[in-house]
């Protein structure tokens, strides 16, 4: 049996080093952002790295769903699946969710919003995800991992973390080799220079937030959302 891991995140968060986390497992394949390409030719964003992502992956969402949750090789015990909340748009069907073990990675929305507006000016709250993660949650449930309590605790979160999704803890997950990896999405020479400098999860930081003023309000909105995850976060 293979444990179909779906790990919903919003941006500016751990996510890519979870993902290293998870590719450090003996028994795992990961795919990084699969939705990516899709997401892209829907919205017609000009991200780095546009044209190569949108040849690099399907951009039609049931091509995407049927990859995620058909066939793979033998061997393979997790298959761990790397998401950008903010690409399952709303005429993405939602059947094939089902079909998963679904997880989500939260960060305070107010270092997500003062990262966020160091890499764009001005982001909504759609492209923040909350409100994407918070309607998976109460149709599927599933562990939430909070990214300041895995990275002040990354041993107690991740077996836990581990157990909640039926599957056995790796202390493998703690580090990794440098560099970049095959599996890794074709934007990562734009976005993925600290994680392929990394070996292992970075020391929790826990300096407050700087959000400017105008994008107060994105905080506020996405904090009920954010709080109604929380709640059910995996504490060590």
């Amino acid at each position: 049996m293979v444990t179909r891991v779906a790990m919903w995140s919003g941006p500016r968060n751990v996510s890519t080093a979870l993902m290293r986390s998870f590719g450090a497992r003996p028994d795992t394949l990961v795919v990084d952002e699969p939705l990516y390409a899709f997401y892209l030719a829907a919205t017609g964003l000009d991200h780095p790295g546009r044209d190569d992502v949108l040849a690099a992956q399907p951009q039609r969402w049931q091509d995407v769903t049927a990859r995620l949750t058909g066939p793979l090789p033998g061997g393979i015990g997790v298959y761990y699946q790397k998401h950008m909340t903010h690409h399952l748009l709303p005429e993405v069907g939602r059947e094939w969710l089902g079909e998963l073990a679904n997880a989500y990675l939260i960060r305070d929305p107010a270092h997500v919003v003062a990262s966020y507006a160091k890499v764009r000016g001005e982001p909504t709250l759609a492209d923040l995800g909350y409100a994407q993660q918070s309607e998976i949650f109460r149709a599927h449930g599933g562990p939430v991992v909070d990214a300041a309590d895995l990275l002040r605790d990354p041993a107690g979160v991740l077996s836990k973390l581990c157990a909640a999704l039926g599957i056995g803890w790796d202390p493998a997950m703690l580090s990794w080799a440098p560099g970049p990896r095959d599996t890794d999405g074709v934007w990562a020479p734009h976005w993925y220079a600290s994680v392929e400098a990394s070996t292992g999860f970075t020391a929790y930081d826990p300096s407050p937030a700087r959000v400017p003023d105008r994008l107060r309000h994105l905080v506020d909105a996405a904090q009920p959302y954010y709080a109604e995850l929380h709640a059910h976060r995996i504490t060590a």
